[in-house]
């Protein structure tokens, strides 16, 4: 893991740049590979959400840093023997990519009875990349009828990681496309399903994503290298 020492100048203008852009976006900071350090010295700089994507390290860093108040995201895969303690551990987790995952997650939140619910976001796939997991949108839609009936589940909106190597305007056409989704899916008023959040756009694409209507974004180099 790294220890890197921010540069306050670099978040001020991060911050003033995305401000400009959007007031209304919570900004996620990614601190997976980044030491428990690294993530005390950026919550000093004012940081409060911090997203991990493997659980055991997340859940060392949770534990040296249990005496700040920090909110955890889960972005990475998730596997079906780690659902638990994700619940247990998350406040957000980005990465619900397909019907069988939402099924267990469903399950589990009732044997565990959650006081309070996680916040669920649905991983959606926008375009061909072997090495991204999620719904397609066709699947997504065909899958509502199901997904609206997981009571257990705070589903809150849709998230998307973009392949590597697109343009500006492919990134900015791929993110408009995940908030028509979203439109698409709450204009057929599904009692389960409300859905207010968009989770797209990181440390390359976010300026595109903010300009399509992002909600959240989840930044890890912008933040994290000077």
């Amino acid at each position: 893991m790294y220890v890197h020492k921010l540069s306050p100048e670099k978040i001020k203008a991060l911050k003033e740049q995305i401000e400009g852009l959007s007031s209304q976006i919570l900004l996620i900071a990614v601190s997976k590979r980044e030491s428990a350090e690294s993530i005390k010295i950026a919550n000093e700089m004012g940081f409060k959400h911090f997203a991990e994507s493997r659980l055991q390290e997340a859940l060392t860093k949770q534990n040296s840093l249990k005496d700040l108040d920090l909110i955890w995201h889960f972005i990475g895969k998730l596997q079906t023997n780690k659902l638990k303690q994700i619940l247990l551990n998350f406040s957000y987790i980005h990465s619900a990519d397909s019907l069988e995952i939402l099924i267990k997650l469903n399950q589990l939140t009732e044997e565990l009875n959650l006081k309070t619910k996680n916040k669920i976001l649905l991983q959606v796939k926008l375009a061909v990349d072997d090495n991204k997991t999620g719904f397609s949108e066709t699947d997504l839609l065909n899958s509502l009828t199901i997904i609206n009936e997981l009571n257990n589940l705070n589903i809150i909106g849709l998230m998307t990681i973009l392949p590597f190597g697109l343009s500006q305007a492919e990134n900015y056409e791929l993110f408009c496309k995940l908030k028509t989704l979203k439109e698409k899916i709450n204009s057929k008023k599904l009692f389960n399903l409300n859905l207010t959040e968009l989770s797209m756009g990181m440390s390359g694409d976010y300026p595109e994503a903010i300009k399509a209507g992002s909600t959240m974004l989840r930044l890890g180099r912008a933040i994290f290298l000077s």
